[in-house]
């Protein structure tokens, strides 16, 4: 097959899908992207790069913004697309994750080719991630929800235009409008469960700081993109001085970037984790938590094997890769009883489940598992299995791979 993807960040979650295709050696497999990819590409794959001319313009409708953002995205791919389809590319299927709006006006260039989407969340005004946390989002006014409503309008088109559509957990599937739910397949992009492996023996990490961990140590890993009430980080400091309390030789390694979001509002007065940290910089060791910012992928896995516990938390949203990562490694994890957690963790048989917004639930959780190690223990071999058997790369690929097909030939959609 002639198969395009559509990606802003590319490969994204594409990059496992393109490694496979290519390994097959039968297909020609074109990509676009706005920059540098950010992981090596299989030899063989024709990426191309699309720029924007233009940015926002000056004085728009606040409600209209995000719209416009993904107008301008969508004709500067769209021109990039109409460039290939003059040299003669023509693609069999189309492979796109509309989250920026890239593929808005695909159907237009090529107006037969099937469309497989792959569809992230969509959103809601109420009920779902923008209304979850009191403390700092509280009752939303009618005009941020009105804005939220408007994310949906790019949305909106990519449906229309869909010959199917896919999503990573059930939850996220959920998200989206009944009636459309029934051209979607729920497929998770898979977990390398070589490289997110157990340690068959013992290993030793240096953090930046120099501090040396060792396979054993009571080590509590924490990871966030970036530092932010999204993915529990105000829920997870507050914790601190609680673990501390219990378990005073506890190592606690918070790894993601300190500085802006990647989800959310912005901090409204400087960085969401410097704010949470001044809050309880009276009653905790800071010497004995480690903010190690971003870390390599590898450096990361091995961060997560030699850790005793991992505590995941999120508000109802988006799934992040590194849960099922941890679990991968075998690593104990405590979660948040947020959707789409709650999909794959069953409190007290592959992890435990706590309110994601109780402190001491997570303090006294996490420390359970540093008391309990044969607890931990048959947790995450638990884990383990679940990702194994369910979220591997090993079952999600020829899943993928048979949609690709089925989309393709026209068999379903």
């Amino acid at each position: 097959m002639n198969i395009l993807f559509i990606h802003q960040n590319f490969p994204g979650q594409y990059i496992h899908l393109v490694q496979a295709l290519a390994s097959e050696g039968c297909h020609r497999i074109v990509a676009l992207g706005l920059g540098q990819p950010r992981s090596p590409l299989p030899s063989g794959l024709h990426y191309r790069r699309y720029a924007l001319t233009r940015g926002n313009t000056q004085g728009i409708h606040l409600f209209a913004s995000e719209t416009e953002a993904k107008v301008i995205r969508g004709e500067a791919c769209a021109a990039a697309a109409y460039q290939l389809a003059s040299e003669g590319f023509h693609p069999d299927l189309i492979c796109a994750h509309p989250g920026w709006g890239e593929a808005l006006f695909l159907p237009d260039v090529w107006p037969h080719v099937p469309i497989l989407f792959y569809q992230e969340f969509y959103y809601h005004p109420r009920g779902l991630d923008t209304d979850f946390d009191p403390e700092l989002q509280g009752n939303p006014p009618w005009t941020s929800c009105a804005k939220v409503r408007m994310k949906n309008a790019y949305l909106q088109l990519t449906l229309e235009s869909s010959h199917w559509n896919l999503s990573p957990t059930h939850f996220q599937r959920r998200t989206f409008p009944k009636h459309w739910q029934s051209k979607f397949s729920t497929i998770h992009d898979g977990i390398d469960i070589h490289a997110a492996s157990p340690a068959v023996h013992p290993i030793t990490v240096t953090l930046s700081d120099g501090t040396i961990l060792n396979t054993g140590d009571p080590v509590i890993t924490f990871v966030n993109r970036n530092l932010e009430p999204y993915r529990g980080c105000h829920s997870f400091i507050r914790a601190i001085p609680h673990i501390q309390s219990l378990y005073p030789k506890a190592r606690i390694v918070i790894v993601g970037q300190t500085r802006g979001v990647s989800y959310g509002a912005p901090c409204p007065d400087g960085e969401w984790s410097a704010r949470f940290l001044s809050e309880i910089a009276e009653i905790y060791d800071s010497s004995r938590v480690h903010l190690v910012g971003t870390l390599a992928y590898t450096d990361f896995l091995t961060l997560l094997k030699i850790s005793a516990c991992h505590v995941y938390l999120t508000y109802p949203f988006v799934l992040s890769w590194s849960l099922l990562e941890a679990m991968s490694t075998g690593c104990a994890v405590v979660g948040s009883s947020t959707a789409p957690v709650q999909e794959l963790i069953t409190h007290g048989y592959n992890g435990l489940l706590v309110d994601f917004f109780s402190p001491v639930d997570i303090a006294t959780s996490a420390v359970s598992l540093l008391n309990d190690r044969a607890l931990a223990n048959t947790l995450g071999q638990h884990a383990r299995q679940t990702i194994v058997s369910q979220y591997s790369l090993d079952v999600c690929l020829p899943q993928h791979l048979a949609l690709l097909n089925m989309v393709a030939s026209g068999s379903i959609g």
